[in-house]
């Protein structure tokens, strides 16, 4: 039970009678209701999760919380109970509803909003993109056109359904209820109607065209001299936005092209601009634009770099600066689908999945502008160089490196070495611990180096790790080999010597492999019907099966 964006905890001793500081708790009700509503928990301690033993609320306190908390706000609504924990003490619990279509505030004229575990005041000039938020939330559950719940595509309707219901995301309980049933459940509908939302996903052509606002998205490739030379434009609203995301993934020819860097006896394809990571900013514009302005999805490809724009400025609390650490649906019905249906990853983790590839991979973190109008997102074509490619390749698959560990890697990669506050500031991190969750245990596997204390404490990657990888001079070491290589080793080896024993194939291929897992691979091969064998036991001979 930890404190976040949607839960505060307080001591049970917050409660002082009349010294009680009420503008305190009215102020946080203000932040939860204008973010996505939250629970206060008065009786528990910050850093615990059950109540003190034998603790006892007074019932009275509870009509004093409602009283005090409705005198001092405007468009605020909670829910005071006594709740019982498993230790039988007793807490306070503040149910605060999402203010929807409303900003909410103290009664002495001040706003706030709740990013993370803080309730932060909401400066004049950023009034309007959070009126702009709500109003996003709004326009999905909205049947403003009336659009019969009978009108819809029954192609897409009837894709939707089975998507859904064949989705490992979406619980069994969820697809064992009926077409009308699950078709409400994600919003698409509401009673005799197509919601907007509705009609963006399975509604008919006509009215997605006529829909404030339909996405619509251009892809354009530009030369050398920034001139256009290759244009695909998706604004014929035929498509719903999973099918539009597909058009684009199959449509344009550069997702294809790629480098091939050496790794030993084989060679590897990294894509310029990873599929993955297209599909991700590409879902991103879909689920955080904003809807209830005008505006289309730009791709914009360069001969040295990608560029997506999103109509709509970030929604309120994130920025460019936290948008690793700091996540907050514009559009919650739209994000919901597209997680149910495995387009976008769980909330918060888009852009980590990014930094990871991108870091992976050896390439630049991507660089994200918010303009007066839309957000772009730019990630570079070139690598930062071969040998980053290689160690991050070598160091993930040698350690199972975890999500934040590669990234964190790559930065230092990349750079040679980082202090903490440079790693800090990059990654948004303002607690120690925070940093150390991060850097995980690539210390302990001695990928990096720590030197200095506090502030002036320097990561560096170990030349050690380094020098026993020895890109350029290496001799290969193919005793750790994967199996699907293996096996492509081995079907070469037989490819170019026919009639070959194993023993002989054993040798050629390296006979620091393991030899039972070679027997293992060449019988999976065997059993593939890909060779044939004469003979048996020590007269066995492989050939190419043709």
């Amino acid at each position: 039970m930890t404190e976040g964006k949607s839960l505060d905890k307080k001591s049970l001793k917050f409660l002082k009678g009349k010294n009680t500081n009420w503008n305190e708790l009215a102020k946080d009700c203000v932040a939860f209701a204008n973010n996505i509503g939250g629970i206060i928990l008065i009786g528990i301690e910050d850093n615990e999760s059950l109540p003190p033993k034998d603790q006892k609320v007074d019932v009275l306190e509870v009509d004093s919380i409602h009283k005090n908390v409705l005198q001092r706000t405007i468009n605020v609504g909670i829910s005071v109970t006594i709740e019982t924990a498993e230790n039988d003490s007793e807490y306070i619990k503040i149910q605060v509803f999402r203010s929807i279509q409303t900003i909410a505030s103290t009664t002495d004229g001040k706003y706030y909003i709740r990013v993370d575990d803080v309730c932060k005041p909401i400066p004049p000039d950023e009034m309007a993109r959070l009126a702009a938020d709500k109003n996003a939330f709004v326009w999905e559950e909205q049947v403003s056109k009336k659009i019969s719940k009978d009108n819809s595509d029954l192609v897409k309707r009837s894709n939707f359904l089975r998507e859904i219901r064949s989705s490992d995301r979406v619980s069994s309980f969820i697809k064992e209820m009926s077409d009308v049933e699950l078709l409400e459940y994600f919003l698409l509908q509401k009673k005799d109607f197509l919601t907007n939302l509705g009609i963006l996903w399975i509604g008919k052509r006509s009215d997605r065209a006529t829909l404030l606002y339909a996405p619509t998205v251009q892809v354009i490739r530009y030369n050398e001299q920034d001139e256009k030379v290759w244009k695909l434009v998706l604004d014929d609203f035929f498509q719903n936005p999973k099918e539009l995301i597909e058009v684009i993934e199959k449509d344009v020819p550069d997702w294809q092209e790629s480098i091939e860097i050496s790794d030993g006896l084989f060679r590897k394809n990294i894509p310029f601009f990873p599929i993955e990571i297209v599909r991700e900013l590409v879902v991103n514009a879909f689920a955080h634009r904003t809807y209830t302005t005008r505006g289309d999805i730009f791709i914009n490809i360069y001969p040295d770099r990608l560029e997506v724009h999103s109509p709509g400025k970030f929604p309120f609390g994130v920025t460019s600066q936290n948008i690793l650490s700091q996540s907050i649906r514009r559009n919650e019905h739209i994000s919901k689908i597209f997680y149910s249906l495995n387009l976008m990853e769980r909330e918060g983790s888009g852009f980590d999945l990014i930094y990871e590839i991108l870091l992976g991979s050896g390439k630049q973190i991507p660089n994200v502008i918010e303009t007066n109008d839309r957000v772009v997102v730019t990630i570079m074509k070139q690598f930062i160089n071969k040998e980053v490619v290689r160690l991050m390749d070598k160091a993930s698959k040698e350690f199972q490196l975890k999500q934040k560990e590669i990234i964190s890697l790559g930065l230092i990669a990349q750079n040679q070495s980082l202090s903490s506050f440079e790693i800090s500031k990059i990654l948004n991190q303002n607690e120690e611990q925070g940093l150390k969750n991060w850097l995980g245990k690539l210390v302990d596997y001695e990928l990096i180096i720590k030197s200095g204390k506090a502030k002036g404490t320097q990561y560096s990657i170990n030349p050690e790790f380094v020098r026993k990888i020895n890109f350029k001079n290496a001799k290969t070491d193919l005793k750790n080999i994967e199996d699907h290589r293996l096996e492509e080793l081995i079907f070469k080896d037989i490819s170019s010597y026919p009639n070959t024993s194993f023993g002989e194939i054993h040798k050629r291929i390296g006979q620091e492999i393991n030899i039972f897992k070679v027997r293992r691979i060449l019988k999976k091969i065997l059993e593939q019907d890909k060779i044939k064998k004469l003979g048996e036991k020590k007269w066995t001979r492989y050939s190419i099966k043709y």
